[in-house]
């Protein structure tokens, strides 16, 4: 192997609030050898993603925090060139949470090759990765939906988000997304077959809802917390359904919002919230990953890339993802495949 220093983005200061530049630093070292049963993997993609953040902070309510000094964590695809384990041979494409680094080494406990007949594999870190088995059972799992039902999908262009609404409409429902710019918003009715799109910047929210769910909700997956979820309560039917998926509208504050509000709400409602972490599917992500490759196939789902070029460049993206500047699934190209 000819390049012999390794580029990694470390942890220097826990953020306050919106994350900043200064809080990531640019390090260079030596490649590491991988020993006996390990692999090294030189990086090919990186994702960004919004629980990254989260994990910045001190503590964490189900994950381990990152160390000042440490690589920040995150899903990447790579390609093994050395290996001194027999479970994996160099040229081998593989999966795992490798962090912010252009060369990483694993022991391959936390390895998944990428069946590249799938798709391009960019899509192992979206639609056919973690985001998109997010969706897969947040929603069907959780959000149980029937057909004929409404949904709303909050932070709809995201990776998740569009993944979420195209499998609604797959399943027979009225589907309405949140987004926050009016591109985003037409790109979900006219790009993604959304029925309805509401830009919450420029909209009151409560009030489109009214005149875009005027039947009520029946499915709310739940992706920001916050104004916007308080709104969409207001609108659930008898038996509703909310799949929680994460909360970005309070990953920037250094003191939480009060609440839960509006929760009382379920009780007349007879409505159901539920939490979920997509690792608790982990034995049923192939069947997941299978199904929507499908429907990718067959022209029944979409998918959007949002791609930075460079190592050096994933602190500010990952910066514009908090503030909700990017459009689709944001990736790292850190190498050539």
């Amino acid at each position: 192997m000819t390049n012999t220093v390794n580029r990694q983005i470390q942890l220097s200061a826990r953020p306050a609030n919106y994350p900043k530049e200064s809080d990531f630093d640019l390090v260079e070292s030596p490649v590491s050898e991988p020993r006996e049963g390990e692999v090294l993997v030189k990086v090919i993609w990186l994702s960004l993603d919004p629980y990254q953040r989260g994990r910045m902070r001190a503590s964490h309510p189900y994950a381990t925090p990152m160390e000042l000094g440490q690589v920040i964590v995150g899903g990447v695809v790579g390609k093994i060139v050395q290996s001194r384990t027999p479970a994996f041979t160099v040229g081998e494409v593989v999966e795992g949470p490798l962090g912010w680094q252009e060369f990483a080494v694993s022991d391959g406990n936390n390895l998944r090759r990428v069946d590249a007949g799938l798709g391009p594999l960019s899509t192992a870190l979206g639609i056919l990765g973690m985001p998109g088995m997010t969706a897969y059972f947040g929603f069907l799992e959780i959000g149980q939906p029937r057909p004929g039902d409404t949904v709303v999908v909050s932070a709809a262009s995201g990776a998740v988000g569009q993944v979420v609404g195209q499998i609604s409409k797959i399943m027979g429902c009225r589907t309405v997304g949140i987004a926050g710019t009016a591109e985003k918003v037409e790109y979900l009715k006219s790009g993604l077959g959304f029925d309805a799109g509401i830009n919450y910047k420029t909209e009151n929210v409560d009030a489109a809802l009214t005149k875009v769910c005027p039947l009520g909700v029946d499915v709310y997956f739940d992706n920001v917390g916050g104004v916007i979820t308080d709104a969409v309560f207001d609108h659930l039917n008898v038996g509703a359904r909310i799949s929680i998926c994460g909360s970005i509208s309070q990953y920037n504050q250094d003191e939480p919002e009060p609440g839960p509000r509006k929760m009382g709400l379920l009780v007349g409602k007879q409505a159901r919230a539920q939490g979920f972490l997509v690792g608790q599917f982990r034995n049923q992500h192939e069947e997941g990953r299978q199904r929507i490759a499908g429907w990718i196939k067959e022209g029944r789902i979409k998918y959007r890339e949002d791609v930075v070029e460079g190592l050096e460049n994933a602190p500010g993206a990952f910066i514009g993802l908090m503030r909700g500047e990017n459009f689709g699934k944001l990736l790292v190209k850190i190498s050539e495949e």
